[in-house]
């Protein structure tokens, strides 16, 4: 049992606290010998038999745990929590307190919570879970030759927080999968990067084109102004310099508004190599090493050239990418939700008018960047992730809102579309829109004339 595992039952049953026992008074697991101290007695017969039961639960989860990993589906959450709900149904835990001031239970009280309550046995299935797809991944990822196969279909159900940085950069394509050659891609792409910058700013900006780094300069402080992170000036610095030398090495796209947050998403994961997500937000960056600072940039500026490779379309002249798709969500609603279509189009709602920034900004302004981040697990592992995939989010999320928006006229239709709720949103919350809209892609997306017979009015910017 991994000492992870070992410290999460101790702090979820405060009775049995270090600080209250001793380490020669505690067994491999946590748990008190028979030698503890306990106001029913050492001898207790209840106590002997729980904590018997809780050890052979315990020696069954680790069994478990060194089977091979490849055995277990780690999509199948709620086979796990009835697993775990149905071997932790029948273990007593004694109720103890130590101590000369300590107040013994009444048999009611102890009777209330003699059994694992369904909450907990949720959050052990959930740890269970995430230490499962952990080994899953660190185990992926130092293969000497990543089968970029299993890593799509692990990382399609997210991927955790430690291999986030490394397992983005191979499904963009920007390391290779051998992994002898991918310190020398990273040096290579990293000095690129380094004198392209020292090239464009060897002036300062006084030099550089300015109605490209003007429009980018009023932009990047636009950037999720609801995190600090992105308010530090040495930040904003920093995506200054990506933004622009990504313009003028695409001079037939150029910059185009939008682009600027498509960078963040990159920026916070490659940053979380090095500081923990959690910790980002008041982090002093003034500290920080600048040889560090220069990687994230180049790693993001590399990956944010090939996404953009990718999804061109939407921001060359006239915008015909973020055209077909939001004709194509047109079309979608229709098959999806045929009475919710029927009124949008009786308020003359034209889908352009709020779903062109959900295609341009790929939802940055309607959800929260860390539920992006996830969504962005599950992009990266699709064929056209940021551009087919998302048309059925889209479809997915607007069809969401069915109840509140056929109800509405057109003002307000238009006010609750450019303002979701969405504040408060989950993973779950995430992974429920990304089935969704998994599910509209395998109805419709192998079968077009399922959507090409509808006869709809064509979109007109």
């Amino acid at each position: 049992m991994s000492d992870y595992q070992k410290y999460f039952w101790r702090r979820s049953s405060p009775q049995l606290s270090s600080k209250r026992l001793s380490k020669t008074q505690l067994d491999e697991h946590g748990l008190p010998t028979e030698r503890s101290y306990s106001p029913t007695g050492s001898n207790s017969p209840h106590l002997s038999n729980s904590s018997q039961q809780f050890k052979d639960y315990l020696s069954a989860t680790d069994c478990d745990w060194n089977d091979d990993l490849d055995e277990f589906d780690p999509n199948d959450i709620e086979k796990l929590k009835r697993n775990t709900l149905t071997s932790l149904s029948s273990i007593d835990i004694p109720m103890m307190s130590f101590g000369n001031n300590s107040n013994l239970s009444s048999p009611i009280e102890s009777t209330k919570h003699k059994s694992i309550d369904e909450k907990t046995a949720n959050e052990i299935a959930r740890i269970n879970n995430d230490i499962v797809r952990f080994k899953k991944f660190e185990a992926l990822l130092k293969e000497p030759n990543v089968d970029i196969v299993k890593l799509k279909k692990l990382s399609w159900s997210g991927i955790p927080e430690e291999c986030r940085p490394e397992a983005w950069q191979i499904l963009m394509g920007y390391l290779p999968c051998n992994s002898n050659e991918r310190e020398y891609v990273l040096k290579t792409k990293r000095n690129e990067y380094v004198k392209l910058v020292k090239e464009t700013f060897k002036n300062g900006t006084s030099r550089l084109n300015q109605s490209i780094y003007h429009q980018i300069h009023i932009d990047v402080p636009r950037t999720n102004p609801d995190i600090p992170l992105y308010q530090n000036p040495i930040i904003q610095e920093s995506l200054e310099k990506i933004l622009y030398c990504w313009a003028i090495q695409h001079p037939t796209i150029g910059y185009v508004q939008g682009i600027n947050d498509l960078i963040t998403p990159f920026y916070h994961v490659f940053l979380s190599k090095y500081i923990p997500l959690k910790s980002i937000s008041r982090f002093d960056f003034y500290s920080f090493p600048k040889e560090q600072l220069t990687i994230v940039e180049a790693d993001s500026f590399w990956c944010l050239t090939i996404l953009l490779d990718e999804i061109q379309d939407n921001y060359i002249h006239a915008q015909p990418g973020i055209v077909r798709q939001v004709e194509k969500m047109n079309e979608l609603t229709n098959r999806i939700d045929e009475p919710l279509y029927n009124h949008l189009k009786e308020e003359n709602v034209n889908f352009l008018q709020f779903a062109f920034r959900w295609m341009n900004c790929l939802l940055m302004r309607e959800i929260s960047l860390p539920n992006i981040i996830r969504m962005w697990d599950t992009y990266l592992c699709e064929a056209n992730g940021f551009s087919e995939f998302h048309t059925y989010v889209c479809a997915a999320l607007l069809e969401k809102w069915s109840k509140e928006l056929i109800t509405q006229e057109f003002q307000n239709i238009i006010i609750f579309l450019q303002h979701i709720p969405t504040k408060n949103w989950t993973d779950n919350d995430i992974e429920l829109l990304l089935s969704e809209a998994y599910m509209y892609k395998s109805l419709f997306h192998d079968s077009p004339n399922h959507l090409n017979h509808i006869t709809c009015t064509k979109i007109k910017i």
